[in-house]
């Protein structure tokens, strides 16, 4: 912390946002885009240039979500923690998917076998979470469209009351939706992102009050 870190006052009580929540700020911001922008990419391969090789975009949208659930400002740790837990759970399952099926043909099993959407769909609730945390936050329209459209369009072709065109449809929109939330960040105040530093210092005490 430097005297030029500015200063807030929070519920319970003043916090700083030093050098080292912008740059965990920034990075969230980044990483959030990369995600966006990977899915976006992704969807337009498999319309464009089939589905053999579209599988690439696994690997770039999983290692997006990843980073940018290190550097996201969440006060509930539980909360956290789960969504964590079910960026881990759709990696493995989209790893078990590649070795069964093979790469170039994990993406045509997808559809055909609707099951397997239980195994990869909790990388996609992961990002749904960050969605709603950000709608919860800021109001923004774009974010509960990205929280309502991809459980609509997994649980919709799970089911069997969408085919996997209206299912990349509905997807691709929310990727867009991603990019346009990521995109709007780049303009706000770090200290937006961060949030009240005095609520995560409150629930760390009572927590170690708990465990003491």
């Amino acid at each position: 912390m430097t005297t030029a870190d500015p200063q807030f006052e929070g519920v319970y009580g003043p916090y700083t946002i030093t050098e080292v929540d912008r740059n965990e700020v920034q990075r969230y911001r980044l990483a959030l885009l990369s995600t966006g922008l990977a899915l976006l990419a992704g969807i337009l391969h498999c319309w464009l240039l089939g589905a053999r090789w579209a599988w690439v975009w696994i690997l770039p949208i999983g290692t997006g979500l990843g980073l940018a659930l290190l550097w996201i400002h969440i006060y509930l740790r539980p909360l956290h923690r789960a969504l964590q837990l079910f960026w881990l759970t759709g990696c493995l399952g989209w790893g078990t998917l590649l070795i069964s099926a093979g790469p170039p043909h994990a993406l045509l099993t997808l559809a055909d076998q609707r099951l397997w959407i239980l195994a990869i769909g909790p990388l996609f609730a992961a990002l749904a979470g960050i969605g709603f945390k950000e709608f919860f936050c800021f109001q923004r329209l774009e974010a509960i469209g990205l929280t309502l459209l991809l459980p609509v369009a997994l649980l919709g072709q799970l089911v069997g009351l969408i085919n996997p065109h209206v299912c990349l449809a509905l997807m691709a929109v929310a990727a867009a939706l991603l990019v346009v939330i990521a995109l709007r960040k780049f303009g706000m105040d770090a200290a937006a992102d961060v949030g009240d530093k005095s609520v995560f210092a409150y629930l760390d005490g009572q927590l170690s009050a708990r465990t003491s």
